[in-house]
């Protein structure tokens, strides 16, 4: 995860103007449309925030998306209810992955290792979550991860280290629970 972590110190004026555009509009125009009837509509607004995402991937109203620009979103991938995308650098779900109601996905932090913790360097590191992945409700997924294609993450789960393809964890810090098997065995 070091070689992913990149120190940007603070978030620029740019960045904070592009938001606060982000978050009126999420307000008034994203978060109002609940029904399924409104998904083409939360995939354009997206798309007009420089989001890349597959026509067929879904998000729902409530999830919270802190910069649509840094989420790319493949085929009939998932954003679950009450999600929390934390994505000041890129959060990447590859085809068919889904997160479940209530996990945070978090891209951000602080350099622990200096005197003043309150004070130091805003650090980022992207997430990507594999093809045919599955994030359980209420999991936690920390900055520079990597969950493998096919690996399931248990409910309320925090993940700090990469994931290996089929495998299934779980607890906090999350642990190998068993391989998953593949479909086509």
């Amino acid at each position: 995860m070091k070689d992913k972590v990149i120190n940007i110190g603070s978030v620029s004026l740019r960045t904070k103007m592009r938001r606060v555009v982000w978050n009126v509009t999420c307000f008034l125009l994203f978060r109002p449309f609940p029904t399924k009837l409104f998904w083409w509509w939360r995939w354009l607004l997206l798309r007009l925030f420089g989001a890349k995402i597959d026509f067929s991937a879904h998000v729902y109203s409530s999830v919270r998306i802190w910069a649509p620009w840094n989420l790319k979103m493949e085929k009939d991938s998932c954003l679950g209810p009450h999600v929390i995308c934390y994505n000041q650098a890129m959060i990447s779900l590859e085809d068919h992955a889904i997160v479940s109601q209530y996990a945070y996905l978090c891209t951000a932090g602080h350099e622990i290792d200096k005197p003043n913790t309150a004070n130091s360097g805003l650090i980022v590191a992207p997430i990507t979550i594999d093809k045919n992945a599955w994030i359980g409700t209420r999991a936690y997924i920390n900055m520079g991860v990597e969950i493998g294609e096919g690996a399931i993450v248990g409910a309320t789960a925090s993940v700090f280290k990469d994931v290996e393809p089929w495998m299934v964890v779980g607890g906090n810090p999350a642990k190998i629970i068993r391989e998953r098997r593949k479909e086509d065995e």
